[in-house]
């Protein structure tokens, strides 16, 4: 009897340690969820990550393939009321209206912050030079549950512009293999200076950006520009095409509504200390933007002191139903 109390004072003692040390673990009070550690996502996060730690708010910033994965995650993972979306993502989730699973998403989905253009980079050996060369072509259009994958597959959809053969590899993969030869060209949906570009290309590799002015794609997706010099190997300006990232949230009733609706208040208040101290895509966020077809979440309108309007509706991969039911409406 003595050697069983014994046990269960230890049982005991290991079941309460292990739930102070998990409440510890949890201490923070919100979870942003980003996109790969050399990406402008993850830097985003970890600014704001510093920003709200300044005001005794805490923010796990989480990695991830991209946006289609982030808005899925936003959705369905507990302990993640924050993500970084493109907008194409959530235009898409929002339109196609035969789909049960895209449509409880949307439904849930809520606008916090419209934030930047990103730009699309096509990076590609020296003798690619338009968008439209990329036929017959081995191109990397980023993993399947990152926005570059769909960016892309919607813009080689609108062009009607066919690669010989579509790798679904992420970013720093897609750039070892351009480097070795192994593809022709590469993707990646960013808003510049990109981490990965600055430090991993250099002069010597005999790439470059290519321009992306097909007359189709010009009519979906806004045209921009990348300026020259934002990479040290990039001595002319490049044309190409932009489309909005979006801070966004889910649809809660109470409690974790308040977090972030606190959380907006300090970014709206601080957004000059961002500008300053964060990556350089902030000086372009434009906290009151537009973004069509979306309003701003309530919880987020409350703490601004903004007038009301209606809320808008708007893992793995292969337990990704977003992932599966795009690859649906593509036909794919």
């Amino acid at each position: 009897m003595r050697s069983m109390r014994s046990l269960l004072r230890v049982l005991l003692i290991v079941v309460l340690g292990a739930g102070i040390f998990a409440g510890a673990a949890g201490a923070a009070d919100l979870g942003i969820i980003t996109g790969s550690e050399k990406g402008t996502y993850f830097q985003f996060g970890l600014n704001l990550q510093q920003l709200l730690k300044s005001k005794s708010i805490g923010l796990n910033v989480y990695t991830s393939k991209g946006s289609i994965e982030n808005v899925y995650a936003v959705y369905q993972r507990p302990g993640v009321q924050l993500g970084i979306v493109q907008a194409d993502v959530l235009a898409f989730i929002s339109r196609v209206d035969t789909n049960p699973v895209l449509q409880r998403i949307a439904k849930k989905t809520r606008l916090v912050f419209p934030l930047y253009n990103e730009e699309v980079h096509l990076l590609g050996r020296s003798d690619i030079t338009d968008f439209d060369d990329l036929a017959d072509r081995r191109v990397a259009i980023g993993r399947e549950g990152s926005g570059t994958y769909l960016t892309t597959r919607l813009l080689f959809k609108l062009s009607e512009v066919v690669p010989k053969e579509v790798l679904l590899i992420d970013t720093d993969e897609a750039l070892a293999e351009l480097k070795a030869g192994h593809i022709d060209a590469m993707f990646y949906v960013a808003g510049f200076p990109v981490k990965l570009l600055t430090e991993g290309v250099n002069p010597a590799d005999g790439l470059n950006l290519i321009p992306i002015m097909n007359k189709s794609i010009l009519e979906f997706y806004p045209r921009t520009q990348i300026p020259a010099q934002t990479y040290p190997w990039q001595p002319k300006p490049i044309d190409t095409v932009a489309v909005k990232s979006a801070l966004v949230s889910y649809d809660y009733k109470r409690g974790d509504c308040d977090a972030v609706g606190r959380a907006a208040e300090v970014v709206a208040s601080n957004l000059d200390w961002l500008t300053k101290n964060g990556h350089p895509k902030w000086k372009a966020v434009d906290l009151a933007a537009p973004l069509k077809g979306w309003e701003q979440y309530e919880c987020v309108r409350k703490y601004l002191k903004q007038p009301g309007q209606p809320a808008a509706k708007a893992s793995r991969p292969s337990a990704n139903p977003v992932m599966d039911a795009i690859k649906d409406a593509l036909g794919e």
